[in-house]
């Protein structure tokens, strides 16, 4: 790849910077998805002793990409994201990843294809990381900046992506006993 192509690339990563998540961080800022793509890698590289069949490399790297379709459309709530906004985003990720030199191209889009299947566990760690982040988030920002569904969705969001590992449930119940005492408080 030539490096032009390769800043390329990052300049249009970069827009993950920039674009907002609902989420605010503990300090009341509102987050970036670049700020949470890079607590999901930070996670996946941490769970190496607990799931040692997993190839942490290919999962922190579902962590880092998974994403960038934002770069084209923005962050949009999973609670209010429709079919029509997916496939917005998902239709321009892929013009964009079809742009891009042929190996890393192939090497995105196996990872993509890869966390849509959910056959690997790789890409049910991803899942279940992807939706235990927003949770942490959550959790770590002041309550006011909740919107109210989010009061109902921390209750039993993620629940379902994390009953494929005793150790993943284990962490959302203690994540789950977080909210709990946010909400108490």
């Amino acid at each position: 790849m030539a490096p032009k192509e390769y800043l390329k690339i990052l300049h249009t990563a970069e827009k993950l910077k920039d674009t907002t998540r609902h989420c605010t961080t503990s300090g009341r800022r509102i987050e970036s998805v670049a700020e949470h793509s890079w607590r999901l890698a930070l996670m996946s590289i941490m769970l190496r002793g607990e799931f040692p069949e997993a190839d942490i490399n290919k999962l922190t790297a579902m962590c880092i990409i998974h994403d960038l379709g934002e770069c084209f459309t923005g962050d949009i709530p999973t609670f209010i994201k429709t079919d029509k906004d997916r496939e917005t985003e998902d239709r321009l990720l892929s013009k964009w990843l079809d742009s891009l030199p042929v190996d890393i191209s192939c090497e995105f889009k196996a990872l993509y294809q890869e966390m849509e299947e959910q056959k690997t566990v790789e890409a049910k760690l991803f899942k279940a990381l992807d939706k235990l982040e927003a949770l942490i988030q959550h959790n770590e920002s002041p309550l006011d900046t909740w919107s109210e569904n989010e009061r109902e969705l921390n209750l039993t969001y993620g629940t379902d992506a994390t009953a494929f590992s005793e150790w993943l449930t284990e962490l959302r119940k203690e994540i789950l006993d977080e909210t709990l005492d946010k909400l108490r408080k």
